[in-house]
């Protein structure tokens, strides 16, 4: 079964530690022992080989960099003060991915029209073939790279397909652990993504701008990483959703990404706890979570944020790269889950969303 991961922060990883993901995930940490990128990140869970190994056939690759307030630390090179500074760094990320994909296309290739993402998948379906390329679709996360709607067009010649208005609060709208609605910077961002047909990704976007967004705005809607804040007991965050929110997606048609990491697994995990105290499991129940409010398997898939300011320390025992989240499909199976429910649900449902969304 392909999969298809709706989160990855790789041009962050690419520019801020130097990875390369040509690389097998173990040949990474190999070469970074010792040095202070596993204290930062974790060890990878990704690289090329391990994606051929878990049949990735497609990533949403984001663009991402913290505002200066609230920079991961010292070390944190990728963070902004200013809208100029925002777009500069976007710009930066973009262009890796364009060196990434002119200089290996047997490895990667970007996804910006509906041709790119039926050549790879045509790919992937040559049994004859060993390795086959991994489809790149670009992700903003956090508009403040858009210093005015103008540039929209601009992001979207150069192969930007979804925005996420938020991470931290933006001009647009508040964010994670920064509460806020949408303003009118955000409802003007919104009305001018509708002309491009943007995916909207309410992923870190404040509840209550979510919900605004979800009357507002007329184009695709998804959450590509986040996951149920019921079966997180205990735990009062704006970064996961509430079923209002769940509903309200599913209600739009859209798709909600799970996060394979333990603290959002788990209440109160801590890396002391050990990845050991978590498993495959908990993930398996926040799919069905999601499934038995909407009724049908078709709004749920897997946002991995994998490498995304945790790695191999804070995913659950049993995953040791991205290849083994095909582990999933005979645990869907033990609940039920038929091998259709099961394809959709790995990267089906995603395909369909492109399918509907990229531009012929």
């Amino acid at each position: 079964m392909l999969l298809v991961d709706a989160h990855q922060d790789l041009a962050w990883n690419m520019l801020t530690f130097g990875r390369d993901y040509t690389l097998a995930a173990e040949e990474t940490r190999h070469r970074e022992q010792g040095s202070e990128t596993p204290q930062h990140n974790g060890d990878t869970l990704l690289g090329y080989p391990d994606y051929q190994r878990g049949q990735v056939a497609v990533v949403f690759a984001t663009l991402f960099a913290a505002p200066a307030r609230r920079r991961y630390g010292d070390w944190d090179r990728l963070c902004y003060t200013t809208g100029e500074q925002a777009y500069s760094l976007y710009s930066a990320q973009l262009d890796a991915y364009h060196r990434l994909t002119d200089e290996h296309p047997e490895k990667f290739r970007l996804i910006s029209w509906l041709d790119d993402l039926e050549e790879v998948l045509k790919h992937w379906e040559k049994l004859d073939e060993q390795e086959h390329p991994v489809g790149l679709v670009i992700l903003m996360e956090g508009a403040e790279g858009v210093r005015h709607t103008d540039e929209l067009e601009e992001w979207w010649q150069r192969g930007v397909r979804l925005i996420g208005p938020a991470w931290a609060s933006t001009r647009f709208c508040g964010g994670t652990g920064e509460p806020g609605p949408l303003t009118k910077e955000g409802y003007t961002l919104l009305e001018a993504m509708s002309d491009y047909s943007f995916v909207l990704d309410l992923s870190h976007m404040d509840e209550k701008a979510a919900l605004q967004a979800l009357d507002f705005y007329p184009g695709k809607i998804v959450v590509t990483h986040a996951n149920a804040v019921a079966l997180l007991k205990g735990i009062e965050s704006n970064r996961f959703l509430s079923d209002r929110l769940i509903r309200g997606l599913i209600e739009r048609d859209g798709i909600i990404g799970v996060v394979p990491f333990n603290r959002f697994l788990v209440s109160g995990w801590t890396a002391n706890d050990g990845r050991e105290a978590v498993n495959l499991d908990q993930l398996v129940s926040q799919i069905d979570y999601i499934c038995q409010i909407a009724g049908n398997p078709h709004h749920v898939g897997i946002g991995s944020d994998f490498d995304g300011g945790f790695g191999l320390q804070g995913v659950p025992a049993g995953i040791d790269t991205i290849a083994d989240l095909q582990k999933l499909a005979p645990l869907l199976a033990t609940k039920s889950y038929h091998d259709d429910d099961i394809a959709g649900i790995l990267g089906g449902n995603w395909l369909q969303l492109l399918k509907r969304s990229l531009p012929e």
